[in-house]
């Protein structure tokens, strides 16, 4: 702390630039676009007639490191516009055009070069919009933003075009953004919002016009406007992209491997009903272009999170999501909907299906409608999936229905506002799966927020579930991990002729976002029967929650550092009955060199004071814990050079020193050239768990035992890309990851007196009828993928990808890279494919 006092007397009395503005809302710069009787060419030139009539636009102020100080280089912009497209002139001065960093990428993925970009608000309704980027090289980035720049969205790929040059006087960039493009009312003369802005590289320098100030939330809440725009075509658009796939797979079986060929054909539709109603729909969607899932080996009984990578449901996703039992520093993605619930992984595969039985669920078609009234904004999506059954017949997934439903309304030009979820699940079960998956599933919920003073806002919400099944299938679910009814020293109580479930979900949350220091203070509590992971994603119910959070952000340089961030957190959790789970307090700190390296440290205790794991036991009773020390390290190289490093070290410290933990993740970024990049990096981890879960076997006499092992394992990854770019539409990407993880169980006990006092009291030796074993997990994921885009909206995929798994019991042996070599023993699935689409549009 003394060194942080000294930081921040450092920043305080340090020379600044111009003062902040003390609102980032008060004032909006206005600008008036040039209506252009002749379209210009887009060409990266400014010798179009409209570009000598549109007003010059300058002013760009430093967004760091001096924020609102006078840029290094100058700036300027022009806007015009048509009927049916917006136009923006950038000129981008800079004394040394042979130092201008300009690298070829895939689109989206470019971090190496100087970036310009235009941001568009078509509502002006300060909380969403649409953004554009690019590079001198004509890399183009583009997203969607929601919640006043709170949540993006890469997924979206609009059709637009944009010319660069560079010359004499720096580089230039010409944009072309249609209007069908971006939705906006019908009106005879409308405003949007508009944000232009530059970054170069080498100077780790920002600039924006108009000027944002970082120590005010929010993004689009700082636009400027851009008035005029008279007699725009009406916002009426439709795209059809139709596609067709080839797939070939060689699946490994016990007498070597069988092939697997066929085709589809699908198609995605967009189009905008009126100028605020967008539908966009899918049918027989195939996401075999989409990258793997990281490895990982998961021993507990909580399920692992995987971003969805699928286009059609992460485009648009924000709208449809609402995050739950989430804070400003520590959210676990769960919420009401979770995408990848659509198309899983056959649920019974292990109980009505074989080694040869399908790995995914069809998914026959889905929808989405997309309205905006005003300041109401309403997301519908529906899907349906086909049934899938295993090799007997029976069913490993059934059909079933899937809906969504998402409406906010904003007041007080988006500082306040509401929220409405609705979600449900309907499947068709059969004697096959009826005793294992809930026949139905609903949830629904509102929240709300409110944000005054720029910094401060109050927010919460209220939602309820309820499932239902036979007997069996809810008893499963009271029985399952995340509620834990059968805990036999708990207070809640199996009823095994229940044939629905139904609970709740509360949080409330106060928050001050903006300025050097920020807090936020939460509670939150899910009752013991919350349950949507029919569609959406929870770790544990029964459960409550109160979070402390204080942060120092100083982004004003000095002579010590480029910036620097520093977090306190507190946090107790209990059961709803009152079992204390957890006490804890956390630091960290994060520094920006002026070399721009940075350098992250943090620090936790947990378990502080008397606190029980209601879990560990998978059902038994609860176990005491003892304090625990966890520690995280990281240092992370320049990014403007052509080799990056970047390493972490984490440890942890637990029951008295018994279980210890240490991994070292090294990674390197290669920037060999303009067009070839790569990265190289691994994960090594030694860990020793004195209170692994085993078992909880039952013995002749109907006793349960809770029993635990010492676990010592050994985990290594590598994780290897390669990009090769020959064009801004033409790319080659490659990706490997061989991950492999093995360790014994030893000293195999179970529990005594598992609130005793003394660690060693809550276990007594206990002798298994076969040996313990141990794990031993191998798995590889490999693929390349050509991405071509041939015509704007158009591409061509070609796909290979080869994966590898293999799980046993029997205690892995041996070093690291005998572990990882093999690897290439497993029988592994191949898969080729090619995928094509074609965009059309009217």
């Amino acid at each position: 702390m003394l060194i942080l006092g000294l930081l921040l007397v450092q920043a305080t009395t340090s020379a600044a630039p111009s003062p902040l503005p003390t609102s980032g809302r008060a004032t909006r710069p206005t600008i008036v676009a040039t209506r252009a009787l002749t379209a210009p060419v887009i060409d990266g030139r400014d010798d179009d007639e409209v570009w000598r009539a549109a007003p010059l636009i300058e002013g760009f102020r430093q967004e760091v490191p001096r924020a609102n100080a006078d840029p290094t280089f100058r700036t300027t912009g022009r806007v015009a516009y048509d009927a049916n497209n917006l136009y923006v002139f950038l000129r981008a001065y800079d004394p040394h055009p042979d130092s201008i960093e300009a690298a070829l990428a895939r689109r989206d993925q470019d971090s190496r070069s100087d970036l310009m970009g235009v941001l568009v608000d078509g509502y002006r309704d300060r909380r969403t919009g649409y953004e554009f980027d690019f590079n001198p090289k004509g890399v183009k980035l583009d997203f969607t933003f929601r919640d006043d720049g709170g949540s993006f969205d890469d997924a979206w790929d609009g059709v637009w075009d944009v010319a660069t040059r560079i010359d004499s006087l720096g580089w230039t960039a010409e944009v072309r953004i249609p209007l069908s493009q971006i939705r906006y009312p019908n009106a005879p003369s409308d405003t949007f919002g508009i944000y232009l802005w530059r970054s170069v590289k080498r100077l780790g320098e920002g600039m924006t016009w108009p000027f944002r100030n970082l120590q005010i939330p929010g993004l689009a809440s700082q636009f400027g406007d851009v008035t005029g725009l008279d007699s725009l075509a009406p916002p009426r658009h439709g795209e059809f992209v139709p596609y067709l796939v080839t797939r070939n797979v060689t699946v490994p079986s016990a007498t070597g491997s069988r092939h697997e060929t066929g085709a589809s054909l699908g198609a995605d539709l967009h189009y905008a009903l009126a100028s605020n109603v967008t539908l966009s729909a899918t049918v027989n969607p195939d996401f075999g272009q989409v990258e793997a899932d990281p490895a990982e080996l998961n021993l507990t009984q909580f399920e692992t999170f995987f971003a969805e990578r699928r286009p059609f449901f992460v485009e648009g996703a924000s709208l449809f999501s609402y995050d739950i039992n989430c804070a400003l520093y520590s959210c676990f993605h769960e919420g009401l909907f979770y995408s990848r619930r659509i198309g899983r992984a056959p649920q019974l595969a292990e109980i009505n299906g074989d080694s040869t039985s399908p790995g995914a669920t069809r998914i026959l078609g889905a929808g989405k409608l997309v309205a905006r009234l005003g300041h109401l904004a309403i997301g519908a999506l529906g899907s349906a999936t086909e049934r899938v059954d295993g090799s007997s017949g029976l069913a490993i997934e059934p059909s079933a229905r899937y809906g969504v439903l998402r409406a906010t309304q904003d007041f007080r030009n988006g500082e306040t506002g509401i929220g409405l979820t609705f979600t449900a699940v309907d499947r068709d079960l059969d004697t096959s799966s009826a005793a294992y998956l809930h026949r139905s599933a609903y949830a629904g919920g509102l929240d709300a927020r409110s944000r005054w003073g720029k910094e401060y806002q109050l927010h919460g919400s209220v939602h309820w579930s309820r499932v239902e099944g036979t007997p069996a299938a809810i008893t499963a679910t009271e029985r399952d991990p995340i509620h834990n009814y059968q805990r036999p020293d708990g207070a809640l109580v199996v009823d095994s002729a229940a044939t629905s479930l139904s609970g709740d979900d509360e949080q409330v949350a106060f928050d001050k976002t903006g300025g050097v220091v920020r807090f936020q203070m939460i509670y939150m509590r899910s009752s013991p029967g919350f349950e949507v992971n029919d569609v959406g994603f929870l770790r544990q119910a029964d459960q409550q929650q109160a979070y402390g959070w204080l942060n120092l952000t100083l982004n004003r340089p000095t002579s010590w550092y480029r910036s620097v961030v520093w977090n306190g957190n507190a946090w107790w959790q209990a059961t709803t009955a009152g079992l204390v789970t957890d006490r804890a307090v956390n630091t960290n700190v994060h520094l920006t060199l002026h070399n721009l390296w940075t350098l992250g440290a943090w620090g936790v205790v947990d378990g502080l004071g008397t606190t029980f794991c209601d879990r560990c036991a998978r059902g038994g009773p609860a176990l005491r814990q003892d304090r625990s020390l966890g520690t995280w390290w990281d240092v992370t190289g320049d990014s403007r050079n052509a080799v990056v490093p970047e390493v972490t070290v984490t440890t942890s410290r637990a029951d008295e020193g018994r279980s210890h933990s240490f991994s070292v993740t090294p990674t390197f970024t290669i920037n060999a050239s303009s067009r070839l990049s790569a990265s190289l990096g691994g994960a090594i981890t030694t860990a020793q768990n004195d209170r692994q879960w085993l078992a909880n076997p039952v013995d002749s006499a109907g006793v349960t035992h809770f029993t635990f092992a010492h676990l010592d394992q050994r985990t290594v990854a590598i994780t290897a890309r390669l990009n090769y770019t020959l064009s801004t539409t033409l790319s080659l990407q490659g990706y490997l990851q061989p991950f492999a993880s093995w360790g014994a169980y030893t000293d195999v006990r179970e529990l005594a007196d598992p609130r005793a006092a003394a660690y060693a009291d809550r276990f007594k030796p206990y002798a298994p009828a076969t040996d313990p074993g141990g794990v031993n997990a191998k798995q590889l994921n490999a693929n390349v993928v050509l991405r071509w885009e041939y015509h704007p909206g158009s591409t061509l995929f070609a796909v290979w990808t080869q994966g590898r798994q293999d799980f046993t019991s029997t205690p892995g042996t041996g070093s690291a890279f005998d572990n990882l070599r093999s690897i290439l023993d497993v029988p592994a699935q191949n898969t080729f494919l090619i995928n094509v689409s074609h965009w059309f549009n009217w």
